[in-house]
């Protein structure tokens, strides 16, 4: 039984349940001004409280995590969709100008952190979920070329792979057909890792500002709106935190569950 992937796996679906069910129902409004009720604590009407415009918590939380991973999601996906191939194309011309070139430019993207391709992006195209996926799918890219890369260059040693070439395949095929299905297995859990980490940038980005815009909710911003009031309502301020450590925690136990469970030497070795 592999505990981290279980655990991992569960605090993972609560929050991806609760973004599914926010389509169809919150129990509040999430964008429904209540002034009266403004900085409610926890209490049976409203389970996680409410902020500072009398806005329940709980049905935020519910909304801003669906942002939170469509956000994250989509800029993996980016990422994966762009730097594989590019991994695969530099280890199959490795030591020739191209696989140089991808190198290169991978580092070039490296020298600039997320949260500064991010602002930007968002002084030339203004600020906004979309401009958030596109930073953080742009940084994901270099990530998962070295990943591929990495991983095929020992493969290509293979003598399965010099069996390929004897049957007249191309290197573009063998990538495809011998090569990738043998990393698939790292790029899941690799994939994974980002994932949360895309959790992580989207609301730092939220946070100051360049994430998704009101009113759609997010637990960047949740936290941004709380830093003045943590001394009166810290409820505020612990919510979002918490459903950002939970996630995060969440995917990365998965991702090391999956690891072992994908690997079976790591497997062997634990038992």
């Amino acid at each position: 039984m592999n505990r981290n992937l279980i655990l991992g796996s569960l605090l993972t679906a609560v929050f991806l349940i609760a973004a599914l069910v926010s389509f169809a129902w919150t129990p509040f409004d999430h964008a429904a001004l209540n002034i009266p009720d403004k900085l409610q604590t926890p209490s049976a009407s409203h389970l996680l409280g409410t902020d500072h415009f009398g806005r329940d918590l709980l049905s935020m939380i519910m909304v801003g995590a669906r942002t939170s991973i469509a956000v994250a999601l989509v800029a993996v996906g980016i990422g994966m969709g762009l730097g594989v191939p590019l991994g695969l194309w530099a280890a199959a011309r490795q030591g020739t100008l191209v696989d140089e070139l991808i190198m290169r430019g991978n580092d070039l993207v490296f020298a600039f952190p997320s949260l500064v391709i991010a602002i930007l992006i968002t002084a030339i195209f203004g600020a906004g979920a979309i401009n958030a996926i596109i930073a953080i799918g742009i940084f994901n890219i270099p990530v998962f070329a070295r990943i591929t890369r990495g991983a095929a260059l020992s493969l290509w040693q293979g003598e399965f792979i010099m069996a390929a070439r004897v049957a007249g395949k191309n290197a573009a095929r063998i990538s495809v057909e011998h090569i990738l299905p043998n990393v698939t297995n790292l790029l899941i859990v690799q994939g994974t890792i980002q994932f949360s980490l895309g959790i992580l940038a989207e609301a730092g980005l939220s946070y100051v500002g360049l994430g998704a815009q009101p009113p759609t909710p997010s637990w960047g911003r949740m936290l941004a709106d709380a830093q003045t009031l943590v001394s009166i309502a810290p409820h505020m301020a612990l919510v979002p935190g918490f459903a950002i450590i939970l996630t995060v925690l969440g995917l990365n136990l998965m991702g090391d569950g999956l690891r072992d469970y994908l690997d079976p030497r790591l497997r062997v070795a634990r038992t």
